[in-house]
């Protein structure tokens, strides 16, 4: 998703994630053509066929929470955070609650998770909630019996434990770390005490290293939710969506929501397109080519590019691609615009293959990286962001602001192997049948971070998706 974004979340607490050997699923055939009441169906990608039913996904990202509950005290230690408090609301889900809890709606008014460094009784977990329910049980100590206050639990185990610090959802940068509302603040404050307050911390650092932590068994969903979300925009980039000179951006962005839906799966931004020409003013919005608008008629001899991404398993995707709209008697892309192509893959060389290796800052990539490009004549930007558990997730981040804030040796400010990352940036080639006027080719790759580099979970994309012209050639 390009940056800076307008992020929209729109998945519930319950939308599901990915990782672990794929279980059967049911398969429900594509049907391009079958309609209801005259109605044509959305189409349906292949590709969704192997995504879990809903009971499957939730068994599945419960066996992943006891793995990631076994992790948590060493990174609590690492952080100096003695008591960790998630607080939940009713209809105002904290963005961390999907992964310290089981994956499943919670409505009980203000339910609360308590972590705590007990020393050599090591980690201990009680959820103070609303309401009881077995699978909790599986997961946390307190004893599921008729609900008590949570004031009256929230003293106790204060009184019992004696955190040096309590970790809360505070001062952080990002909405994943500063998520605890004003409310919920004041009752914490008042149902501890000011001894209690004074230890509050931002539980910042430890959020980011839990949610940029990534589990082997994911890998297997994160790639099947890649395949999706490549099999939607590939279709939407393509005849079957695209008639040019009668389709619009409107209808190609209705074609992905279909699609989504179709597919069982949500999204959590909106759907956008770009469009390049060969004439006319190239519109920009802080500094990257602005959306266009709905009504654009998409004609023979575009550039489109999609930014586009899909929700599964409690992971999201973020995928970006560009498209050709072929002219009368055309049957491939002109030199210029493939040459273009050409440089922002040497772009994604140079970022993924030569510059990042674990332990590295975002800042020491980003220099690098640009460095080369500087040597190889190619107007570059980057602009790469974690990726995981959200779109825009917590981790190291690869873009020109690193090199502000990389020059540290904190765990939290370097690559970390395994994590996800967004493969975000685009190259500006000066096209000689377009007049010398510029084209941005701009790319976004799920990528996984290996010992020697990043690696992609799908093919990048080398040739421009090819959509034929309707029109006879003259």
């Amino acid at each position: 998703m390009s940056r800076p974004p307008v992020v929209r979340r729109l998945f519930l607490t319950c939308t599901l994630a990915a990782g672990a050997t794929l279980l059967p699923a049911q398969p429900r055939p594509a049907r391009p053509s079958a309609t209801v009441q005259g109605v044509a169906r959305p189409y349906r990608v292949p590709q969704a066929d192997s995504l879990l039913p809903w009971s499957q996904q939730i068994a599945v990202r419960e066996s992943w929470l006891a793995q990631r509950h076994a992790l948590l005290l060493p990174m609590m230690r690492r952080h100096n955070i003695g008591m960790w408090i998630v607080v939940n609301e009713e209809f105002h889900d904290d963005p961390v609650l999907p992964f310290v809890a089981p994956p499943r709606p919670y409505t009980g008014n203000r339910d609360i998770f308590v972590f705590i460094d007990a020393g050599a009784a090591g980690l201990k977990k009680f959820a103070v909630t609303g309401y009881t329910e077995e699978n909790l049980a599986r997961f946390f100590d307190a004893p599921f019996t008729e609900p008590r206050p949570p004031a009256a639990t929230l003293r106790e185990l204060y009184a019992q434990y004696k955190p040096a610090t309590i970790g809360l959802g505070i001062r952080g940068t990002r909405g994943q770390t500063r998520s605890l509302g004003h409310d919920a603040y004041r009752f914490l404050a008042e149902t501890l005490g000011p001894a209690a307050e004074s230890t509050f911390v931002s539980a910042a650092d430890l959020v980011q290293e839990y949610l940029d932590t990534r589990l082997p068994e994911e890998m297997p969903h994160y790639t099947a939710a890649v395949a999706v979300t490549e099999a939607i925009v590939r279709r939407a980039l393509s005849n079957d969506v695209i008639t040019p000179g009668t389709t619009t951006v409107g209808d190609v962005r209705r074609a992905l929501y279909d699609m989504l839906g179709a597919a069982g799966v949500r999204t959590w931004f909106q759907p956008d397109l770009r469009v390049q020409r060969a004439t006319g003013e190239v519109a920009t919005s802080r500094g990257f080519l602005a959306v266009a608008p709905e009504g654009t008629v998409l004609l023979p001899g575009d550039v489109v590019h999609i930014d586009f991404g899909i929700s599964y398993m409690g992971f999201d995707t973020d995928w970006q691609k560009m498209a050709y709209l072929l002219k009368p008697g055309e049957r491939d892309a002109p030199a210029g615009l493939k040459a273009a192509m050409r440089n922002a893959n040497a772009l994604q060389d140079a970022l993924m293959l030569r510059q990042a290796r674990p332990g590295r800052t975002g800042g020491a990539v980003f220099n690098g990286t640009m460095a080369e490009m500087k040597t190889q004549n190619i107007e570059a930007m980057i602009y790469s962001h974690p990726l995981g558990n959200h779109g825009h997730g917590l981790g190291t981040s690869i873009d020109f602001r690193s090199p502000l804030r990389s020059d540290t040796t904190a765990l939290n400010a370097r690559l970390r192997l395994g994590s996800y990352q967004s493969i975000e940036l685009n190259a500006a080639t000066p096209i000689p049948e377009w007049g010398g006027k510029k084209l941005f080719i701009m790319f976004e790759d799920c990528a996984y971070l290996t010992e020697n580099g990043y690696r992609f979970f799908r093919p990048r994309q080398e040739q421009f998706y090819l959509v034929r012209s309707t029109t006879p050639a003259s």
